[in-house]
């Protein structure tokens, strides 16, 4: 851990962000049928959330993925009765979607202690059974980490993601002149002065077409889905992906990457979103940058230049713009103070909005019930009338 400039740096490498696995119930156990003595039930499988578990965490410690509760006890004359058979627990963080294997929702784990059943045991033998017991339910599940990080850094392949990534937090990344350098989600976190943790998490470059899932395109369009806010990062110079494609300026990356947000999901243009622009220390950069302000300030005026199909239906508003450059650092503590302001201030309009539903339902239930007992009037003194 490093102290540098009034915020803390911590390394968060790699991360598993879903895993897939196997879950059995445990199998009932026999029953007694000369006494009617019924078998225990088998064990029930259970996903629990855990405040500092991670996926990785379930993945090192249970490689093989599978779990197996206990089976219930077989009726014996000392006890009829068969006891019920273990429990298994699969501790899993909090924010986990568990899904079956054809993707439909078996629940959401959104704090501490929540649990979810996931398969069940079987019934232990009775007299309904003939006594035979019942073998446990087979599940395999899929769960999913709903939000992975605060911030998610948006850009096209080598805009300096990675760079910057590892400026604002000292993580890590295998960083690269070519293409395609990100290809696992990198995770880091910006630490405050006043004890302020902010998780930003790189993924992998997105390219154009990439709703149509060409490249890794909407495997990085889902873990967007799960951030709080947007840090697009486009090179000043502007973009090329190769020899073979057209070349792209900054202006031009910024629609194309709304574009390519707007066609997997429109509600992802709703995010908060910043506009880091970087490789400001390249030549020419601040004359770029002035061209850019003016072009991000009246995009109407400059959407004519582009085919129809690349043009977004809403451009992003961007709650702050800064150049910065990840080789340098110029901009880097602007930027990590903006990253701050804006989910403050998003938290307290989240919030705000929280306590004001709060209080029309409080006021909605008050006039319920300030009106009932004027009702029951109202319909006591009309049958006096008609008496």
């Amino acid at each position: 851990m490093v102290h540098c400039g009034g915020v803390l740096f911590r390394k968060y490498g790699n991360f598993i962000d879903n895993l897939r696995l196997f879950t059995k119930g445990g199998s009932g156990g026999m029953g007694y049928p000369r006494l009617g003595g019924e078998g225990g039930k088998g064990g029930d499988v259970w996903v629990v959330a855990h405040k500092k578990m991670t996926l990785k965490q379930l993945k090192d410690k249970y490689p093989q993925k599978r779990f197996v509760a206990g089976g219930g006890t077989n009726s014996r004359i000392s006890a009829l009765k068969g006891s019920k058979g273990k429990d298994c627990e699969i501790p899993v963080p909090v924010g986990i979607s568990v899904t079956d294997e054809n993707g439909k929702i078996i629940g959401e784990l959104n704090k501490e202690e929540d649990r979810i059943l996931v398969a069940e045991g079987g019934l232990g033998g009775k007299l309904l059974t003939n006594f035979l017991p019942l073998k446990g339910q087979k599940r395999v599940i899929h769960l999913d980490l709903k939000l992975i990080a605060d911030v998610g850094l948006v850009g096209f392949p080598n805009a300096g993601k990675s760079s910057l990534l590892s400026q604002v937090s000292h993580a890590k990344p295998e960083i690269a002149d070519y293409a395609f350098t990100t290809l696992k989600p990198e995770l880091g976190k910006i630490m405050y002065d006043d004890f302020k943790q902010i998780s930003v998490a790189d993924l992998p470059g997105l390219i154009e077409g990439a709703h149509m899932n060409k490249g890794m395109g909407h495997k990085f369009l889902k873990h967007i889905e799960r951030t709080r806010q947007l840090l697009f990062v486009v090179d000043i110079s502007g973009f090329q992906l190769s020899s073979q494609t057209q070349y792209r300026t900054a202006f031009e990356t910024i629609i194309l990457l709304t574009k390519e947000l707007e066609l997997y999901k429109e509600e992802l243009q709703m995010k908060p979103a910043l506009l880091a622009v970087n490789k400001m220390d390249l030549p020419n950069a601040h004359d770029k940058f002035h061209e850019l302000m003016s072009q991000l300030q009246n995009p109407k005026d400059f959407l004519h230049l582009f085919q129809k199909n690349m043009i977004p239906e809403r451009t992003m508003e961007f709650q702050h713009i800064i150049p910065i450059s990840a080789v340098t650092g110029e901009g880097i503590e602007e930027l990590k103070n903006c990253i701050k302001k804006s989910l403050d201030e998003h938290a307290s309009q989240e919030n705000e909005a929280y306590y004001k539903k709060q209080l029309l339902n409080l006021r909605i239930s008050d006039t319920l019930l300030y009106n009932e007992p004027s009702l029951k009037n109202a319909v006591t003194s009309s049958r006096k009338d008609i008496i």
